[in-house]
């Protein structure tokens, strides 16, 4: 099916549901699953973003600052998955209660509001990674329309950047809790840790950013990814200062990883040596 063709049979998808609350992040997913639920129905659709310590502040800065550019509505609510005890533990399985949480506040608001139904931006790329987040929609009955409708992460970028969205480029994103390998426990100080390292990481210029939270015996270290056509920039004029800035906040050790960021590498750091370079 060709891709406006998608496009077409996610709108008329959306239509009939009437109304619908989007889980909605800032990402080019959700924010394009957003757009067109309020293209396709108005005031009968609404973005819900979860703020909470796992939401880095300048995540939520962009996606509000887009959804006011793009002329969505957007609600803000707090969730509290960092105060559950298997959150903050990091098995295997941490994202479904960060989205179990979502998912709950958002079928309260659904009931208390009378929506019809919850959406969020799980495209076909999604399904060939293990994401226990899509266990707690499955649960939660939340709909993936861009699964039902064939999508891909580049078919979504596309179509969004043919609409002007400001996140159709944008690189892939995630929460500050999945720079934490598995069973490595997390809390609010810890992600705030995070958060200020990265900030420090992109003010420096860096685009794509990752700082992985590692517990080893020589210390608590940072290791610092960035994207793979940003590793040229690594020169010891930058990555000295920035070294002794990201240990000022708390980190012990800093290295930066010469592999670059690749999406899910926070447990792989841990076992692939080779691929890392300390300074």
């Amino acid at each position: 099916m060709e891709l406006l063709a998608k496009d077409r049979r996610l709108r008329a998808e959306i239509r009939q549901l009437g109304s619908v609350l989007v889980a909605y992040s800032g990402g080019v997913d959700s924010s394009y699953l957003a757009l067109t639920a309020f293209q396709e129905l108005s005031d009968a659709a609404l973005a819900v973003i979860a703020v909470s310590p796992s939401l880095a502040q300048v995540e939520l800065v962009d996606a509000r600052r887009q959804a006011e550019q793009m002329g969505f509505p957007l609600l803000e609510i707090a969730t509290s998955e960092v105060d559950n005890e298997l959150y903050r533990a990091n098995g295997g399985n941490r994202c479904y209660f960060c989205k179990a949480t979502l998912f709950d506040s958002m079928s309260l608001l659904k009931k208390e509001r009378g929506f019809a139904a919850i959406a969020y931006g799980a495209n076909m790329d999604d399904l060939s990674d293990v994401r226990p987040g899509h266990a707690a929609a499955r649960a939660a009955g939340v709909l993936a329309p861009f699964v039902n409708c064939d999508l891909y992460k580049e078919e979504i970028r596309i179509l969004a950047r043919l609409q002007g969205l400001p996140s159709w480029d944008r690189p892939q994103a995630a929460c500050l809790s999945s720079r934490f390998p598995d069973f490595t426990p997390i809390d609010a100080s810890r992600l705030a840790l995070v958060e200020k390292s990265e900030a420090l990481v992109k003010a420096a210029g860096f685009k794509q950013v990752r700082v992985r939270f590692l517990s080893r015996p020589e210390g608590l270290t940072a290791s610092v990814e960035v994207g793979q056509d940003e590793l040229d920039l690594l020169t010891p004029s930058l990555t000295e200062p920035l070294s002794r800035a990201i240990c000022a906040l708390g980190f012990e050790v800093v290295q930066f990883d010469r592999g670059g960021y690749r999406q899910g590498n926070a447990n792989a750091v841990l076992l692939e040596p080779s691929l890392r370079s300390g300074i």
